[in-house]
């Protein structure tokens, strides 16, 4: 769209719209078309990610029990399982679909109300809307 944009985070509507969190526009019945399809892709997005997470956890268990571990020992942990992921990747290793069975998708505590309109940056709405119109652009998938 002819603006440099840096990276962003995925966030759902509980966190506050910052201009390196992305979340969807509020639901509501003023949505417009390009708003609801712009909140379509991003949850599309996020429930990638949340597959990857969960097949991580599914090929390296111990991450199920991460509670046995320091929290200063935890991002060296799941870097390491990333790490091992690659290289089982890189040597046709596949991922055991059985491995699934053991691992419920855990929802995890999160914020019932949004996020105060006071702790939103309202540069992050441009980012957002830049967003909303590659998103357009791009058309339907």
């Amino acid at each position: 769209m002819g603006k440099a944009q840096k990276y962003v985070l995925l966030g759902d509507a509980t966190y506050p719209l910052q201009d390196w969190i992305l979340k969807p526009y509020q639901e509501d019945e003023n949505l417009t078309q390009r708003q609801l399809q712009f909140n379509y892709r991003l949850k599309r997005a996020h429930s990638v990610i949340e597959n990857a997470f969960l097949r991580l956890k599914a090929r390296w268990q111990i991450l199920l029990k991460c509670d046995d571990c320091s929290l200063e020992l935890l991002p060296t942990l799941v870097l390491a399982c990333c790490i091992l992921h690659n290289i089982c990747e890189a040597h046709d290793n596949p991922f055991n679909e059985e491995w699934l069975e053991g691992t419920e998708p855990t929802e995890l505590p999160k914020p019932c109300q949004p996020a105060p309109a006071a702790m939103e940056d309202g540069r992050a709405e441009q980012v957002r809307e830049l967003m909303c119109q590659y998103f357009e652009s791009c058309g339907e998938g």
